[in-house]
């Protein structure tokens, strides 16, 4: 099985976040899936297969813990594997929930193109506010769709900050796919910093995350009134993005970098 290793959201090795990809030349099985991406140890693995359709291609994303319906990171790393192997500028990547995912490319920027989802008003448990240091938030907000808990804070230097006591955290709450803290950039170019934590449903902190922007993008977008916006995520690799909120749609751009190609010689 073809397979890379792609950091994305970055332009340089060794950042953003690693996302390894997988070409099966024949159907397997979601056990298998998932065994592989626990061998990559990576926050997640995509798997990728031609369809019938010219330039549409099946995607499926695996944590080390479970399939995730819909992943950026691993999307954006797929992408950039396939327009370097053949110079394009448009492909469709067709996800598991039958969520059609395109992707255009110009230059080194990639483009993908997610749907957009509601959050609603919640309110965060105490212990779990504790576990990741923080007094108090702005404002707590819930996406449904995603399964994930937003908390807005005043200041991105507390959110680089951020030691989370991940196995307090796991323990201060359930049903749950990961917390999200974010705050407003203090300084040009980006307009809002973000950190992602899951211990839940993948890794305790995911390096660069494009998924959440499926409601992250809306959230800051009604809050500072502008649909174009830089996103930077303060992890220890760090990683940024553009985002474009466009009615039900948001655009990422970003661009990716290969770091490692080879060949997986043993299937489960």
């Amino acid at each position: 099985m073809e397979t890379y290793i792609v950091d994305s959201f970055t332009q340089e090795p060794f950042k953003g976040n690693p996302a390894g990809v997988c070409f099966p030349r024949q159907e397997i099985g979601a056990e298998v899936m998932l065994k592989i991406a626990q061998e990559f140890g990576l926050s997640e693995t995509a798997f990728v297969r031609e369809t019938s359709a010219a330039g549409i291609y099946g995607i499926r994303y695996f944590s080390p813990k479970q399939e995730i319906p819909l992943c950026g990171h691993a999307t954006l790393a797929a992408a950039k594997v396939l327009f370097s192997k053949t110079p394009r500028t448009a492909i469709h990547f067709l996800t598991h929930e039958q969520v059609d995912l395109p992707i255009s490319c110009q230059g080194d920027d990639i483009t993908m193109t997610f749907p957009v989802y509601d959050t609603v008003a919640a309110t965060a448990p105490p212990a779990l506010l504790a576990a990741l240091g923080l007094p108090t938030v702005a404002n707590t907000a819930y996406s449904p769709k995603n399964k994930i808990i937003l908390l807005e804070i005043a200041d991105d230097q507390l959110l680089a900050a951020l030691r989370p006591d991940f196995a307090a955290l796991l323990q201060s709450h359930t049903g749950l796919n990961g917390v999200l803290v974010t705050a407003p950039a203090s300084q040009d170019p980006y307009d809002y910093h973000y950190r992602y934590f899951w211990p839940w449903a993948g890794t305790d902190e995911d390096p660069v995350t494009g998924g959440v922007q499926t409601f992250l993008a809306k959230y800051w977008a009604t809050r500072l009134h502008k649909p174009l916006m830089r996103a930077f995520q303060s992890s220890a690799r760090t990683g940024s993005m553009q985002v474009e909120l466009r009615a039900d749609t948001v655009l990422l751009t970003s661009q990716a970098v290969i770091v490692l190609e080879g060949q997986l010689s043993a299937l489960a």
